[in-house]
């Protein structure tokens, strides 16, 4: 009997603060609003700049990928018009 009388006191305890509500927060002042607008744009353009270097680094390696793989490619297409040239 005591210790659900205690495991009753911990749980109001512990579970009073769980459903207490926090103030709402004061509305921002124009500081603020002014440093979130910079820090916004801020983002955003080092976003574009960071797009940019991927689509560049996106070619150069689809360049290095085909002057890599070109002559296995031509080498390939090579043969088979001959092939198809022996059977007519």
């Amino acid at each position: 009997m005591r210790t659900g009388i205690v495991a009753a006191i911990c749980l109001a305890l512990i579970g009073g603060p769980l459903w207490a509500k926090l103030p709402a927060p004061p509305p921002p002042t124009e500081e603020q609003k002014v440093a979130a607008a910079a820090k916004a744009a801020k983002a955003a353009e080092a976003a574009k700049k960071e797009s940019e270097l991927l689509a560049k680094y996106q070619d150069l390696t689809a360049e290095k990928y085909k002057k890599a793989h070109a002559p296995k490619a031509a080498a390939a297409a090579a043969p088979a018009p001959k092939a198809a040239a022996a059977k007519k």
